[in-house]
């Protein structure tokens, strides 16, 4: 399994003419397709009466091949989105999505043509786009005294981490997930911080 992977850290827009119709490509980060289906509706509303708005992405690491979707909106079968999720498939960047809005000026492309043109915005953009690294996080949970609480919430914090679930009764139950990069240095420190109490078991 992939343990990290690069994420776009920015929305990145290429504006391109090719052979008088306009082509507007926008690479940003999308974790699911409820993330691309909002993504475009507001592309649709910033660039309104276009001819065609197709779309690709993946909304997982790279490699997977189940959260990923595309769509030729209207223009002959596999001439924009299968070439776009192409693209996107190999740039071994995670979490993308791609949405080219055209603009018709006249002239017919011809499939090569659009293969080409709809690929072009992306293959550009994704040599500017600004990434940066996801970490797979595993979860775990600790029972920790109420003293101790501080100690394991600035320690998760210092690795990274994100804190889920907290339940306070005698005792406070607390549930967080840490990259599996970081768990045997986590646990140092935990047992560092808590004269060897503590150690976090993870479910990996």
């Amino acid at each position: 399994m992939t343990e990290q992977y690069q994420i776009p850290n920015q929305t990145l827009t290429i504006e391109e003419d090719i052979k008088h119709s306009r082509f507007i490509t926008v690479l940003f980060h999308c974790s699911s397709e409820l993330g691309l289906k909002c993504a475009l509706t507001n592309i649709k509303l910033e660039y309104p009466g276009a001819n065609h708005y197709c779309y690709a992405f993946v909304a997982s690491d790279p490699q997977n091949s189940i959260a990923i979707g595309s769509s030729d909106d209207g223009e002959p079968a596999g001439s924009a989105g299968r070439p776009m999720l192409a693209t996107l498939q190999g740039s071994n960047i995670g979490e993308i999505g791609a949405i080219v809005v055209r603009y018709f000026g006249g002239t017919k492309l011809g499939v090569g043509g659009l293969v080409r043109a709809y690929s072009s915005g992306i293959k550009s953009g994704l040599t500017e786009l600004e990434t940066k690294t996801k970490y797979i996080r595993y979860s775990t949970k600790l029972s920790c005294s109420y003293p101790q609480l501080n100690q394991i919430e600035y320690l998760v914090n210092q690795f990274d981490g994100v804190i889920s679930n907290k339940v306070f009764t005698d005792v406070i139950e607390i549930e967080f997930e840490i990259a599996k990069a970081f768990h045997d240095e986590f646990n140092r420190e935990l047992a560092t911080q808590t004269q060897g109490q503590l150690k976090a078991k993870f479910n990996v």
